[in-house]
């Protein structure tokens, strides 16, 4: 028998407002991972929440051991829930996530968090390809806005580039309200 798992993913104070890195739609995206949370919570089904220090002190965010590298208040982890500690891109590389799925006999992940074009990007294809299920909850994760080659992309472009490659080959991607109405 299949069983789904939550991961939140880097949801974590610099990406908000007042923190180092702050995304764009990160307060929205927060609110709706909320009610994906409260509704797993409900339900007594696995959540996993990921948080990214980077190795150094010198980091532009996610410090370690700063109030930045923390889970935002409105998506702290309670008793029973797992949390994964990584310094990666790929929540995988260099953590026990693979290992705890397969102890958990998770094969169906519905993923949310941020940044949506780097470690949301990383997760979800690498859960792919490791044969895990996947639905991505497109407006419960966030991004911002980057540049290349001169070209300056907008954040909604961005995140909307990405979704789409994602539900091409690697995940269903839906809203939250889609989500949580096929419960």
């Amino acid at each position: 028998m299949s069983k789904t798992a939550l991961i939140i993913v880097d949801m974590q104070n610099d990406y908000f407002p007042g923190g180092k890195w702050t995304l764009d739609g990160v307060e929205e995206a927060a609110i709706k991972t909320a009610r994906v949370l409260a509704d797993f919570r409900q339900r007594g089904l696995a959540i996993i929440h990921v948080r990214h220090e980077f190795p150094s002190t010198d980091a532009p965010f996610f410090v370690p051991g700063s109030d930045g590298a923390n889970i935002h208040t409105s998506l702290q982890p309670t008793d029973g829930e797992f949390q994964i500690l990584k310094s990666e891109v790929n929540s995988f590389k260099g953590t026990e996530l693979h290992a705890l799925l397969q102890r958990e006999d998770i094969t169906n992940l519905v993923i949310t968090g941020a940044m949506s074009h780097i470690c949301i990007d990383a997760i979800t294809r690498a859960a792919a390809d490791l044969g895990y299920s996947n639905t991505l909850v497109h407006d419960a994760c966030a991004t911002l806005g980057v540049e290349f080659n001169g070209v300056q992309v907008p954040a909604l472009q961005v995140h909307a580039a990405f979704m789409a490659a994602l539900a091409f080959a690697y995940a269903e991607v839906v809203s939250t309200d889609t989500l949580l109405s096929g419960r």
